[in-house]
């Protein structure tokens, strides 16, 4: 039997991936001598990069544009998926398992930085992440979601997890007035610049900042906030892998690792190296 010791990131684009040095990191310390990689693969080519692997292959880490035709790729999903439509990551065996860790990526981030409980959130974006981020605030504690939008029709699916998890979620344009919230959840592209008259009366009223984008860092708006708290999406990255690997390893996200303080260390450290 050929030993299940590959795995890789795939997205497009990709070479910017911090994934490969964050999971060596966390192998070399576990004593497995697994091999993670990275591949460009748009979503025209995700079905038959997948076909072509071997049994040496035990799973994979998905970024965009890869998270909802991954989804449609595995024959097993777990709750978070099935919820966001989403999977960053796909367990290879006998079948295909499907899993989203950006949401407990997302918890983990909030719990590490005691922001403490989130009664009402505000989120930027109606992307595959801000699904994730609609269902870690509700196990955050929201009780309320404001969803801002360029496009408040491409919210509908923000809308459907809400009425799932029993929650209102409420959508408007990224202009409309801003009442006050415990904390914000940023889901726009690396680079987004907001105008001043939108980010600064959100920055103002938004609580603590979760950024998802960590690169470059700070972003425009994390340099402009307020006086509140704000958390880097690199947390966010980092979580996740952890819960990919506590996946790849015992097929659980929930399984914690050995001394995974330890391991936590390790991966934040090398993702620092040059």
């Amino acid at each position: 039997m050929v030993a299940r010791t590959r795995l890789a990131v795939w997205g497009d684009p990709i070479a910017h991936s911090r994934s490969p040095r964050l999971h060596a990191a966390a192998y070399e310390r576990l004593g497995l001598e697994w091999e993670y990689g990275r591949q460009r693969v748009d979503a025209a080519g995700f079905a038959a990069a997948l076909a072509a692997l071997d049994g040496s292959w035990r799973g994979l880490s998905l970024t965009m544009p890869l998270k909802e035709v991954a989804h449609d790729a595995a024959d097993h999903l777990d709750a978070h998926a099935r919820l966001t439509g989403a999977v960053n990551t796909l367990l290879l065996g006998e079948s295909r398992q499907g899993f989203n860790t950006d949401v407990g990526g997302i918890v983990d981030a909030f719990a590490h930085a005691r922001a403490g409980t989130v009664q009402d959130v505000r989120i930027l974006g109606a992307g595959a992440t801000a699904a994730s981020a609609l269902v870690a605030a509700v196990e955050l504690g929201a009780r309320r979601a404001e969803v801002r939008a360029r496009r408040p029709e491409s919210a509908e699916r923000l809308q459907r997890i809400g009425g799932a998890l029993g929650i209102p979620v409420t959508v408007v344009p990224f202009a409309a007035p801003a009442a006050d919230v415990a904390a914000t959840i940023a889901t726009l592209p690396s680079g987004t610049v907001l105008e001043p008259s939108v980010s600064a009366p959100l920055s103002a009223s938004g609580g603590v900042l979760f950024e998802a984008a960590y690169a470059p860092w700070p972003s425009a708006l994390a340099a402009g906030w307020d006086d509140g708290a704000v958390i880097s999406g690199f947390e966010m990255l980092l979580y996740q892998a952890v819960r990919q690997i506590r996946i790849f390893l015992y097929g659980d996200q929930d399984e914690p690792l050995p001394e995974e303080d330890v391991i936590v260390a390790v991966m934040r450290s090398a993702s620092m190296e040059d």
